[in-house]
C-alpha cells in the first residue's frame, strides 16, 4: 500500500485512517523511501463525507493560546504533527550534553512537556549499574532481524565486558532524565518534607513564616552517550565498529530507548523527546527514523541536531574536561586525554556528519559548529522546531555574572499591599545603597579571578592539571582576549520602587537599562489589596487562585497569570544567553520566581511558589555543564551582604503574594 493511498477512503475513521499511517510506513524497507514528515489528517466536518483535510500544526503557547482540543494551550495529545523528537549527533566532546540540558530547560520552562532519553544510561545500568525496574517487553521487530537474536541485552553486555551476568537479573529501563537530571519521583516520595529551617537559614523567614527546599534541577554533571560510555567500559575495544556483537548491542539498547520516547510522545501527552546518543553513522539514523515512521506515521516532527567542533582549542578544552570523570581521576592528565583521543577515533572510523543524504531526503535537520559560533539548518518545519532553533541561535560559552535580585523594600511593602508603583522606604534606599557598593565589589574581584585562571592555564595540559578551562570560542576582539574588560548591565523594571534600587550605579561604569518586561505581575481588578481584603472581598477568586497559581489569571484591565510572565521574559531570557557581559536584573516576586526557575531548570508545580524574599540577592555563573549557585542575604548590622552557604531555592509553606 502507498503513503498516499493511506488517505483515500473520507469514510474512514480517524482511527482507522491513523493505522493506516501506521501499516503503511511499516512496509518502508529503509529511509530511502522515506517521504518527508506530512501533517495528520482527519475527517473533514463539513457536508461531504468523503472530504478530508489537514489538520494544522500552527502554534500552541500556553497562556496565550487555546481550543476545544488544547483549552491550557498546551499541545493536544491528537495533534502529533505538533510534536517533536529531536535526534542528537556528534562525536565525543562536542558539546551535545551541554546543547541538550539547554534545549530541555528552556523547552520546559515555556511549559512544552519535554524529557531527555540517554542510551548512555540504559548501557551504563545494563552494564551492572543500580536495579531499575524491568523494561516494557516488545515483540521482536523484523525491520531490525540483527538485533533480535542477542536476546537478554544484560547478560550480553556483561559477557563482552568480561563479567559474570547477575542471576535472573531483568533488563533495564533507560532513564528518563528532565532537564538532564532524574525525576522527582525516582529521587524518593513526590511530597517535601514537612516544614523546618535549614541550619545555614539561621531565622525563620521576616514575616514569620517557615520556608521548606524544593527540588532544584542545576545540571551539574554531563549524562551525555559518551561520558555514559566511559562509565562502562574501561577499554575502548567495546566501542570499536568493528567488534560487530557490541554495534549490535548497542544498536538494541538505542532502539529500545528510543521506543520509550515515542511512549512519551504518544501515550503521556509528552511535546518533545530528545533522543540524547551519538548517533554518528548513517546505518544508526536511518533505523531510528524507519522506528519513528513505522510507530507514529508520518506526521511527528524530527529534528537532526548535530554538534561539531572544528575550533581546535574549544576541542580540546572539551576533550579536557573529561579528565575530571571517574575514567581519569588521579591519572596523568597527558596520558589521560591521549587515552580519550583514541577512544574518538574509534567513532571517527565511521562517522557520517549529516548534509547531503539528509537534504536529498527532505529531513530536517541543524549543525552546531563551535556550541553557537555558526549554525547551519535545513528544512525547519513546526512551531517547536522553529523555537528550538531560535534559542541555539543564541548560545555561547563566554563566562560570565548573572546576578538576580528583587526591589528593595518599598511602602506597599510594608503595608502588605500588591502591586501599585510606590517608593522606595527607607530600609529599601539602604539595600539600593549597599547594593550598588556590593555588586561593583563582586565585579573587580571576578575580574581579578579570570585574570589568575588565565595565567595559570596549561595548553597543552601538563601532569597534575586536572582542572580544565571554561570551553569558550574566541574571537579576535580586544575584549574577548582581556576579561577584565567585561562590560555590566543593570535592567530594572519600569516601576518606581525597581528603577530607585538601582539609583546608586554610576552609568559610567555600567549600563543600565529599563525593561518593561521585567514589571511586577499585574493584578488588575486586585491592585492595591491586601490579601486579606482579596479573601473577603473576593473569595471565590483567592480559592481558585490558591489551587493553581500558575495558570490563575488575574480579572480586570492588564490582569496577569504566571504564564503570561514566562511569555513577556522570553526575550529576556534569549537575550541573556546571547551576551557575554555580566548582567544583574533588578525585579519582582513574580519575575525573581520565573527567572530562577528557567535557570535551575525547576518543575512547572514549584515556580509561582518559590520564596523569593526581600534582601535576597542570587548570583548564577553559567558553566560548560551547568550553573554556580550561590545566595547572600542583605545584613542591615553590617550593611553588607552575607554569603549563604549550601542555599537552596525553597517554596514557602503559605499562600504569599504575586
Amino acid at each position: 500500500m502507498s503513503q498516499r493511498s493511506a488517505y483515500s477512503e473520507g469514510a474512514q475513521t480517524q482511527e482507522e485512517d491513523a493505522l493506516q499511517h501506521r501499516q503503511s510506513a511499516s512496509t518502508r524497507p529503509g529511509e530511502e523511501n522515506l517521504l518527508p514528515p506530512q501533517p495528520p489528517r482527519r475527517q473533514d466536518s463539513g457536508l461531504s463525507s468523503s472530504s478530508t483535510r489537514s489538520r494544522p500544526t500552527t502554534l500552541d503557547i500556553p497562556g496565550l493560546t487555546k481550543s476545544k482540543a488544547s483549552p491550557d494551550g498546551r499541545i493536544a495529545q491528537r495533534d502529533v504533527g505538533s510534536k517533536l523528537v529531536i535526534v542528537m549527533v556528534g562525536l565525543p566532546a562536542r558539546g551535545k550534553s551541554y546543547v541538550t540540558k539547554k534545549m530541555a530547560r528552556y523547552l520546559n520552562w515555556l511549559q512544552h512537556d519535554t524529557k531527555i532519553f540517554n542510551v548512555g544510561e540504559r548501557r551504563r545500568v545494563a552494564a551492572g549499574g543500580p536495579t531499575k525496574p524491568p523494561m516494557s517487553v516488545r515483540p521482536q521487530d523484523s525491520r531490525f532481524p540483527h538485533l533480535n537474536h542477542l536476546g537478554d541485552f544484560t547478560t550480553t553486555l556483561n559477557q563482552i565486558l568480561g563479567r559474570e551476568p547477575p542471576a535472573h537479573s531483568p533488563g533495564p529501563a533507560a532513564q528518563v532524565l528532565v532537564n538532564g537530571e532524574l525525576p522527582f519521583d525516582d529521587l524518593g516520595s513526590a511530597d517535601l518534607p514537612p516544614p523546618a529551617l535549614d541550619p545555614e537559614m539561621g531565622t525563620p523567614l521576616p514575616n514569620g513564616d517557615h520556608a521548606i527546599p524544593i527540588s532544584n534541577g542545576d545540571l551539574g554533571t554531563e549524562t551525555s552517550d559518551d561520558v555514559a560510555q566511559e562509565q562502562i567500559d574501561q577499554s575502548a575495544h567495546f566501542f570499536d565498529p568493528d567488534n560487530t556483537e557490541a554495534a549490535g548491542l548497542r544498536e538494541q539498547l538505542a532502539m529500545e530507548t528510543l521506543d520509550e520516547l515515542l511512549d512519551f510522545l504518544l501515550d503521556q501527552n509528552g511535546s518533545v523527546g530528545i533522543f540524547d546518543a551519538t548517533n554518528s553513522t548513517l546505518d544508526r539514523r536511518k533505523n531510528i527514523m524507519t522506528k519513528i515512521r513505522q510507530r507514529a506515521g508520518p506526521e511527528l516532527g524530527v529534528l537532526f541536531l548535530e554538534s561539531q567542533c572544528i575550533d581546535e582549542t574549544l576541542l580540546e578544552s572539551n576533550m579536557r574536561l573529561k579528565l575530571s570523570g571517574p575514567d581519569y581521576k588521579d591519572k596523568d592528565p597527558v596520558k589521560a586525554l591521549a587515552d580519550f583521543k583514541e577512544r574518538v577515533l574509534l567513532y571517527e572510523k565511521r562517522y557520517v556528519p549529516l548534509g547531503e543524504y539528509e537534504e536529498k531526503n527532505n529531513m530536517s535537520y541543524v549543525q552546531m559548529i563551535d556550541v553557537g559560533r555558526k549554525v547551519v539548518s535545513h528544512q525547519i518545519r513546526g512551531f517547536l522546531s522553529a523555537q528550538t532553533v531560535y534559542y541555539l541561535l543564541n548560545f555561547n560559552l563566554s563566562p560570565r555574572q548573572i546576578w538576580i535580585t528583587r526591589h528593595g523594600e518599598s511602602y506597599d511593602n510594608i503595608g502588605g499591599k500588591i502591586g501599585g508603583d510606590s517608593d522606595l522606604s527607607p530600609a529599601g534606599l539602604a539595600y539600593a545603597s549597599a547594593l550598588t557598593r556590593f555588586i561593583k565589589s563582586e565585579r573587580e574581584g571576578w575580574d581579578i579571578r579570570q585574570q589568575d585562571r588565565a595565567l595559570s592555564t596549561h595548553f597543552p595540559p601538563q601532569p597534575g592539571d586536572t582542572t580544565p578551562p571554561n570551553p569558550e570560542y574566541i574571537a579576535s576582539s580586544e575584549e574577548d582576549r582581556n576579561p577584565a574588560l567585561k562590560s555590566f548591565c543593570v535592567w530594572t523594571s519600569m516601576l518606581k520602587r525597581s528603577i530607585q534600587t538601582a539609583q546608586f550605579f554610576d552609568e559610567e561604569d555600567f549600563d543600565i537599562k529599563q525593561m518593561r518586561m521585567l514589571d511586577e505581575l499585574n493584578a488588575g481588578a486586585m491592585e492595591g489589596l491586601t490579601y486579606d481584603e482579596i479573601k473577603t472581598k473576593y473569595p471565590d477568586e483567592y480559592e481558585i487562585r490558591r489551587k493553581d497559581k500558575l495558570h490563575y489569571r488575574y480579572p480586570g484591565a492588564g490582569g496577569e497569570s504566571y504564564l503570561d510572565i514566562i511569555n513577556r521574559l522570553r526575550a529576556v531570557i534569549v537575550e541573556v544567553e546571547r551576551m557575554t557581559d555580566h548582567v544583574l536584573l533588578v525585579g519582582h516576586r513574580s519575575v525573581a520566581r520565573v527567572l530562577l526557575a528557567y535557570f535551575k531548570g525547576l518543575k512547572r508545580e514549584e515556580v509561582a511558589d518559590l520564596d523569593v524574599p526581600l534582601g535576597t540577592l542570587y548570583m548564577l555563573e553559567p558553566k560548560p555543564y551547568g550553573v554556580d549557585f550561590k545566595a547572600y542575604r542583605y545584613n542591615p548590622y553590617t550593611d553588607w551582604f552575607d554569603y549563604i552557604p549550601n542555599y537552596r531555592l525553597r517554596r514557602a509553606t503559605v499562600f504569599t503574594e504575586a
